[in-house]
């Protein structure tokens, strides 16, 4: 795996930034930005993805225990509604990055575009593969988003927001067709407009 310091030789703090949250149909999309200590190296960095919930959960406090910095950021549903899922996203990343309590000279943010920030940055495909900065960003954003959707279900049971994390799937579709929509789902997505609409 390459090194985010391959992007740094000349010592720039850079942050690793990533963001969750833009296929469900519900809840927040959530953004994190890391900063990894070079003294303090994780073992086992990879796309949030690609993991088991357990060890994404094992990385994430070892990221909390070993980062030099990190943040946890969001855009709203109503956020998510009103500028459309990709600029939430990009709002969402930005939030993260100036929530970082030491600011980065630079940022690496996952995708092909770039959200607003005070440092220079590169938008990196795939880069929750290729960088360990923002694997650790998709790690922390993951659980989190993960953990407050399992907490929805409590709030609005029959859902199955434990399970699917507010994702497309046929238990949620169905459950959205019986129960009806809820504050937290996006109205601006195609199957929550139709089921208002009918």
């Amino acid at each position: 795996m390459q090194s985010e310091l391959d992007f740094s030789a000349d010592n720039r703090l850079t942050a690793g930034v990533d963001e969750v949250g833009r296929g469900p149909l519900a809840g927040p999309v959530v953004a994190a930005a890391v900063i990894l200590d070079p003294d303090k190296p994780i073992e086992g960095l990879a796309d949030s993805k690609k993991l088991t919930k357990k060890r994404r959960e094992q990385l994430y406090d070892e990221i909390m225990l070993k980062a030099m910095a990190w943040s946890i950021a969001r855009a709203e549903v109503e956020e998510i509604d009103e500028l459309n899922i990709l600029q939430a996203s990009l709002l969402a990343m930005s939030r993260a990055v100036a929530a970082l309590p030491i600011s980065p000279d630079h940022a690496l943010v996952d995708g092909n575009q770039l959200p607003p920030l005070n440092c220079t940055a590169e938008a990196i495909v795939k880069g929750d593969e290729k960088i360990p900065a923002i694997s650790a960003a998709s790690i922390i954003a993951k659980v989190a988003r993960d953990r407050e959707m399992a907490a929805m279900e409590l709030k609005y049971p029959g859902y199955g927001f434990s399970k699917h994390s507010g994702y497309p799937t046929k238990v949620h579709m169905q459950a959205l067709k019986e129960l009806g929509v809820t504050p937290i789902h996006r109205r601006s997505f195609a199957p929550v407009r139709r089921q208002l609409e009918a």
